[in-house]
């Protein structure tokens, strides 16, 4: 019989996959293949997207070899290889989930019509999203963009279903066509191996299911008050999970609902995850409307922002070398783990923006590298939620001061003590601004300013000053209340 095949994407998943799912309804032998596409139009893995994605790759295949399947590898403009493998295999059908990032849409229509008019049947389904992300609309038929009117819309369409479990078996094709080696890819780093504090992380489905678990069970409850804070383990770190699609975001969705319904965590709770998982549905709507979000100004007004070329500030920023603790914190955090806390990551993107002036794509390219759940959409929507230039922006006068934040969501300073050693033994209600120390309370840290720590790179006062100006400079800019 006539193979069809299953395309794997970013849903590296066996349950909950809408695609294997009518893959298998056909009854055909399945033929499941994985294409690393470099075609120079589609955005490049940064470094820390590569390293997962080779773990989760294996987890994948060894999956599919306990069901008798396995995972064929290609490498290359995937319209080509899957052209070339409907051809070798005479395949009857190609099934797979959307991608929403620009350029890929375009792209999968393409091949979706050659294919269809060689008389291939083509079942592209939705197993990336709550929703599809142009489906939420205004009452004249527009599109959002302010995000509470959106979640409004978009939360009476969520229909999350029933568990779909893996399989126990997929139907082999007669024959297997070659398949390249993982190896070869060399999608792990090494020379050096900057991966080696990547340890809290297990790529794969099975392990997204267990922190969908120990989430629900153990932090949901709590989550609307714990996720603020960097010390406290309150968040789902289901991110890089739900990148992937080890996990879809509709079994997160009724895990929590479920949880709601137990009472094992209050209705608040549970709606204000839901509403995070609604915001990630909110920046791949904007992020569909055509343009590049991660390099064009959502807001046009933003072409002619004065941002400030400084590769020192960058460079002291990308270290965690700045001076301030909290902001040092997060990007000694993001280096070595490939993570970052969510409140700290505004902190550290508002610090880039807005005390340094730095162009706010520079930012989001460097978390594009390092980031272990990398997004398109989310990473580069945040970040112009950050700079002001995106939908549903902060107000631009709102500055993070990192000493601020810092003693409200790190008020023993914890993280900070954690990730910037040179600060273990300062007092807790000056390990955020120890340049306010004196000398014997700094010396009793053992800390030596401008020596084994920096001193601030900038002045807090006078980079909120400057930043207000460039910002009111924007022809037509709201000024500040009173």
């Amino acid at each position: 019989m006539r193979p069809v095949i299953l395309w794997f994407r970013r849903d590296l998943r066996l349950a909950d996959n809408p695609a294997l799912s009518a893959a298998l309804r056909s009854n055909a032998p399945v033929l499941p293949v994985y294409v690393l596409d470099e075609t120079r139009e589609l955005r490049a893995l940064g470094g820390a997207s590569s390293w997962w994605l080779e773990k989760s790759l294996r987890s994948l295949s060894d999956a599919l070899e306990a069901r008798g399947s396995r995972l064929i590898l290609r490498r290359g403009p995937a319209a080509t290889i899957l052209s070339d493998l409907v051809a070798q295999t005479q395949a009857q059908g190609l099934y797979f989930n959307g991608i929403f990032d620009p350029g890929v849409q375009a792209r999968d229509q393409d091949l979706a019509t050659r294919l269809v008019e060689c008389g291939v049947e083509v079942h592209r389904f939705n197993g990336a999203h709550l929703i599809n992300p142009d489906s939420a609309r205004t009452k004249t038929d527009g599109l959002f963009s302010v995000f509470t009117p959106f979640w409004r819309t978009a939360r009476g369409q969520v229909s999350a279903g029933l568990h779909s479990p893996a399989p126990d078996r997929l139907s082999p094709p007669a024959d297997w066509p070659a398949s390249e080696n993982l190896v070869h890819w060399a999608l792990h780093p090494n020379r050096p191996d900057w991966s080696k504090g990547f340890t809290d992380w297990v790529p794969g489905e099975t392990d997204a299911r267990r922190r969908l678990t120990d989430f629900v069970d153990q932090s949901l409850a709590t989550y609307s008050q714990d996720r603020d804070r960097p010390a406290v383990s309150g968040t789902s770190r289901l991110s890089p999970h739900l990148h992937f699609g080890e996990i879809s975001p509709k079994a997160c969705w009724r895990a929590a609902q479920a949880a709601g319904v137990r009472h094992a965590a209050p209705e608040t709770q549970v709606e204000k995850f839901l509403a995070e998982l609604g915001w990630r549905e909110f920046n791949a709507a904007i992020a569909g409307r055509g343009g590049d979000l991660a390099t064009d100004n959502f807001n046009g007004q933003f072409d002619a922002f004065p941002w400030r070329d400084d590769p020192e500030g960058f460079s002291a920023w990308t270290k965690g070398r700045t001076g301030y603790p909290l902001v040092d914190a997060g990007m000694r955090q993001l280096w070595t783990t490939g993570w970052m806390h969510n409140r700290v990551r505004m902190v550290v993107a508002s610090f880039l923006t807005k005390h340094l002036l730095i162009d706010w794509r520079q930012g989001e390219a460097w978390f594009w590298d390092t980031l272990v759940d990398a997004d398109h959409a989310s990473n580069a929507g945040n970040w112009q939620w950050v700079a002001g230039s995106g939908a549903d922006a902060a107000p631009y006068f709102r500055i993070f001061s990192p000493m601020a934040q810092g003693a409200k969501f790190d008020p023993d300073g914890l993280y900070v003590r954690k990730w910037v050693p040179e600060l273990r033994q300062m007092r807790s209600k000056l390990i955020h601004a120890p340049w306010l120390a004196s000398a014997g309370v700094l010396a009793g840290a053992t800390l030596q300013l401008g020596v084994n720590y920096p001193y601030p790179i900038i002045d807090h006062d006078v980079a909120r000053a400057r930043a207000l100006a460039a910002y009111a400079s924007l022809k037509g800019s709201r000024q500040p209340t009173p």
